[in-house]
């Protein structure tokens, strides 16, 4: 096991990560721009590095910097957290190649996954289902995109090969439209992700976004710890999640969890990972998979008592996986809010000092959370401050568990999204579980 390790990364998944090596009596290297200085994490870090300004491409971003501060800090390991380099399969390369091991899946899996065109080749070759659309990237001539959209069929949604976080993609519902957007979306791609490649799915009208967390060994061992649903998105990001995923039976469970156990073996998968799939009319369509741990790991963890990240931690240090499938229980419903910065309803960042705040706590209350009173959050980073998870023996019993820790909650100096939250848990449609997708957009442009 590792003695030392550094963590990469900002925010509440810093001070996740520095929980679970407290837990297994790791000593934590905490990484900060100037901006973090006062972050939580940074002050009871057991060592902590500034590695330069507020601006991500000359801290968070910068490589050279975080591999400087792991040789001096000495740290054997270091664990990238989710965003910033977490998927850069370069930065994993040179994590190793610096002789420190990188808690994550290997450089080559995060190259192929962050591939959208590659990782669903890969899993066709595997078995696992994928939304019909274009057999790789989408040609420059424009008459065999017609042919393809007309094969594939309208609606169609357009997407950066080297996509994600929502950006690089255009849906198209009528022919007409079809080229004037393509080109706009690679100029986008090109813009954001340095690669102008495109590709073409069908576009699904009423599909619930549906995820499976799995568990891999480097020695072929691999189990999956169940589905969770995230379908309260706003502009492709996830506001709500939960598990188990309403209407999910074990049975349909077994049969995508197998095929995304076989397919981690299939590529020589290891680490944490996240196979996220549309699920329309009891069907699912692969879409992407995350090679890193979620943000909404939570209500996993929640409702398996499987810590992900201390797996993270015994997997890279050469472990065999501590679990085998038949073990994985699943007990009760959870639910994870995530607390942004800013306006509930026009969503424009709130950054600032918090006066004050105040977390709920109780049973069956998990808090994520890196701030305090009298922190002041930075301008420059996503604006989530935190994440309420609440755990109950059903899904009825967890929303009341939710409702009673928002109004507990409170921020003094900010504002924060909790009203929406509010609003969403006492929705109809919500407690009934319709969501789809689509279900938060239709939802705030009618209120």
């Amino acid at each position: 096991m590792f003695e030392k390790i550094l963590i990469a990364n900002r925010g509440e998944i810093a001070l996740r990560i520095q929980r679970a090596c407290r837990t297994l009596g790791i000593k934590s290297v905490a990484i900060y721009s100037e901006a973090d200085k006062d972050a939580k994490y940074v002050k009871i870090a057991d060592e902590a590095v500034c590695i330069g300004p507020a601006k991500s491409s000359q801290s968070y971003l910068h490589v050279p910097s975080i591999i400087a501060a792991a040789e001096i800090t000495n740290a054997q390991a270091i664990h990238p957290g989710y965003g910033f380099l977490s998927e850069n399969a370069e930065f994993a390369r040179r994590v190793e190649g610096s002789g420190f091991v990188f808690i994550g899946p290997r450089p080559e899996n995060i190259a192929t996954m962050g591939d959208k065109v590659k990782a669903k080749e890969a899993m066709i070759k595997a078995g696992v289902p994928v939304v019909p659309g274009s057999e790789g990237e989408l040609p420059l001539n424009d008459k065999e995109v017609i042919k393809i959209a007309r094969k594939v069929g309208y609606p169609v949604i357009i997407k950066a090969v080297a996509g994600g976080g929502g950006r690089g993609m255009r849906v198209v519902t009528k022919e007409e439209d079809l080229l004037s957007l393509l080109e706009i979306t690679r100029s986008e791609a090109l813009a954001g992700f340095g690669n102008p490649a495109v590709y073409m799915e069908r576009y699904l009208t009423k599909p619930r976004h549906i995820e499976i967390q799995i568990l891999a060994d480097e020695y072929g061992n691999v189990i999956h710890l169940g589905e969770r649903d995230c379908s309260m998105q706003r502009r492709h990001q996830k506001v709500i999640e939960e598990a188990p995923g309403v209407g999910i039976t074990e049975k349909m469970r077994k049969t995508i969890g197998d095929a995304c156990v076989k397919a981690c073996k299939a590529i020589k998968y290891r680490g944490a990972g996240t196979f996220e799939f549309l699920f329309e009319n009891g069907e699912f369509f692969f879409i992407e998979m995350n090679t890193r741990v979620q943000v909404e790991h939570t209500v996993t963890e929640m409702i398996t008592g499987i810590d992900i990240v201390k797996e993270q931690i015994y997997i890279a240090s050469g472990e065999k996986l501590r679990y085998k499938q038949s073990k994985v229980v699943f007990k009760g419903h959870a639910i994870e809010c995530r607390i942004n910065a800013e306006d509930p309803y026009t969503f424009v960042p709130s950054p600032g000092k918090i006066e004050h705040c105040h977390f709920a706590g109780g049973n069956g209350i998990r808090i994520d959370s890196h701030v305090y009173s009298g922190y002041s959050v930075p301008p420059f980073y996503d604006s989530m401050i935190g994440k309420i998870i609440a755990h109950g023996e059903n899904r009825t019993e967890t929303i009341n568990r939710m409702k009673g820790a928002l109004l507990e909650t409170t921020f003094k100096g900010i504002k924060t999204n909790i009203p929406l939250h509010l609003d969403l848990l006492n929705n109809h449609g919500f407690c009934e579980g319709a969501q789809s997708i689509h279900y938060l957009e239709h939802y705030l442009k009618n209120k």
